[in-house]
Parts: C-alpha cells; structure tokens; sequence
C-alpha cells in the first residue's frame, strides 16, 4: 500500500494509531447488533468496530459538521437561505470485500453519532440494467461492468438527491431473481447524508464523456482494498456458503448449483471469477483506488490491518 512519506497522496495508520483518533465518537455496538449488520462470510468483531469504524464515524461527522458550516458561509454571502443539500459518502471495491457490511456499520454508527441526522443507505444494484436489456445487448458476462448500468438513471438520482428533493424512487434489484424487479421501487426520501455503495463508483471520465461525472456528486469516498488472490477466495467461500443457503431456494436464479459437490461449486466459482470478476477489478475497480479519501486495506483473515487518508 502507500507508504507514509512526504511523496504518498495519503498518512497510514495502524488500527490502533486510527482508534487514538476515536475520542468522543459514538456508543459502542452490541455483539446482537454486530451480527445483524455482517454480510455473509464477513468477521467483523467488536474490536474491529472500535479501532476501525467507530474512529471513522467521528471523521465523517466532523467533516459533516464542517460541509454545514460552509452551507452557513454560503447563505450569508448570497443572502438568502439555500436549501442545504446531502452529504453523499461512497464506498467502493472489489466484489466479495465487504462493503455492505462497512456500509451497514458506518450508517449505524453516524446515526448514533447524530441521532438527527436522516442518515439513507442504497446499493448500485438498483441501477443496473435489467437482465433482457443485458442480454439484447450481449452484456450478462459483463454484469458489475461500468457498461452494464443506467448510467444515466443513476446520474439522475444524485443530481436529485444533491438538489434536496424529497419523494425521490429508485429500482429494486433482487439478489435471488438476480435482476431488477419491474414492479418494486424504493422510496429514499430526502435524508442529510447518503451513503451509495457499489463496484464502480468512483470511474474517471472517459474520452467524449460529458461532464457532470457520478463521482463528482460525493462528498467523501472509500475503496476497501485486499490482495487479489485474498479476495477470489472470499469470493468462492462466499460462492461455496450460497450453495448451501440461498441457492437452495427453487426461486433463486442460480438454484441449478444447489446440489453441487465442494469440488464442482470451486470449479464454478473459480471460472466465474476469472472470466468476470478478475477482468473488471483488475480493468475498472481496481484502478480508481487511490482516487478515494480513504482506503481501507483488509488483510487475510479479512481484519482491516491499514488505513490510508487522502492528504488535504
């Protein structure tokens, strides 16, 4: 990772240098509350959460606090109330690296941190194209691609949310149907802070691409990072925990690996990482890691062992 000297974008911290930081952060989680907010295959402990998370809820209330402030600075020069927009916090990386769960944690943890902040959590699933349009376009192998999402429809969404309107909808993606459901939407509401989890948030524009871009709509950014072969196990031992829990499902679209032998799901599984999720994290994810204000590197046992801040 960046080293911490004068040439690195970014300051390392151990987890117990970055826990020094968490003075004054928010109530501790219950080990019953922890549990609810793990993804699968995730191992994030108590302590995790207090060296780690809690520290990092503290930064970003202060730097909420300070994004008020300017709002404050702003309605006094223009001499006018202008209506104060969400602080928009994206949590990008790898499929199979934990985001949810480390989105999960930190919308958790900023609502204890400000018990009135209308803090709203939602996926990029909800924005990717439906199944029969991927397949029209000859792009279902490239599901998680840049090029397999509304990218438009997304846009629209911040540029909603950043104009503080209230009523804002979004599609319903279904993990077990793995496609959008047609007749289902989310109400997101106008909340004060937003936190947009998905694989490819934080894309530089491309040649020909006008402005404005989708990572210009965010406040703060995180890319949690692991080692590549780290990261393809947590994919298959995720892959090998589905087989035997969700994929049972006779409605689940990927029912027909249920019965599979251990052998055959890590075959599967290694074949679909390689041909899909290596390529786009390796092509796409992977390159915009140090456009982000945070990165949280993850070890093999999946503990974050560094945390790197952007320098200002």
């Amino acid at each position: 990772m960046a080293p911490n000297d004068s040439n690195s974008f970014y300051r390392s911290f151990t987890p117990g240098e970055w826990e020094a930081l968490g003075v004054g952060a928010s109530p501790m989680l219950s080990e019953k509350e922890l549990s609810r907010l793990r993804g699968r295959g995730e191992t994030v402990s108590l302590q995790e959460v207090s060296q780690v998370y809690v520290p990092l809820s503290r930064l970003l209330r202060l730097y909420i606090d300070a994004t008020s402030k300017l709002h404050e600075a702003n309605d006094l020069f223009l001499k006018g109330k202008i209506r104060k927009t969400p602080y928009i916090i994206a949590i990008a990386g790898s499929v199979a690296v934990g985001k949810s769960t480390t989105a999960r944690i930190l919308c958790e943890l900023l609502r204890r941190q400000k018990p009135e902040l209308r803090v709203k959590l939602v996926a990029t699933d909800g924005f990717l194209l439906p199944n029969a349009e991927l397949d029209a376009r000859g792009l279902m192998e490239r599901k998680g691609f840049p090029q397999s999402y509304d990218v438009a429809g997304l846009m629209d969404f911040l540029i909603q949310v950043k104009s503080g309107r209230s009523g804002i909808e979004i599609p319903v993606y279904s993990h077990e149907a793995y496609d959008i459901l047609p007749d289902r939407v989310e109400r997101v509401g106008r909340p004060d802070v937003l936190i947009v989890e998905g694989l490819n948030l934080l894309q530089a524009a491309r040649v020909g691409m006008p402005p404005p871009f989708i990572s210009d709509f965010f406040d703060f950014s995180i890319f949690l990072d692991a080692e590549e072969d780290v990261i393809r196990r947590w994919y298959v031992e995720r892959f090998l925990g589905l087989c035997k829990t969700a994929f049972q499902n006779e409605n689940s679209y990927f029912h027909r690996y249920a019965g599979l032998s251990e052998a055959e799901a890590r075959k599967i599984a290694g074949g679909i990482w390689s041909r899909i999720n290596k390529i786009n994290l390796r092509r796409n994810i992977l390159p915009t890691r140090e456009r982000a204000r945070l990165i949280l590197y993850k070890g093999a046992d999946h503990g974050i062992a560094e945390i790197l801040l952007r320098k200002l």
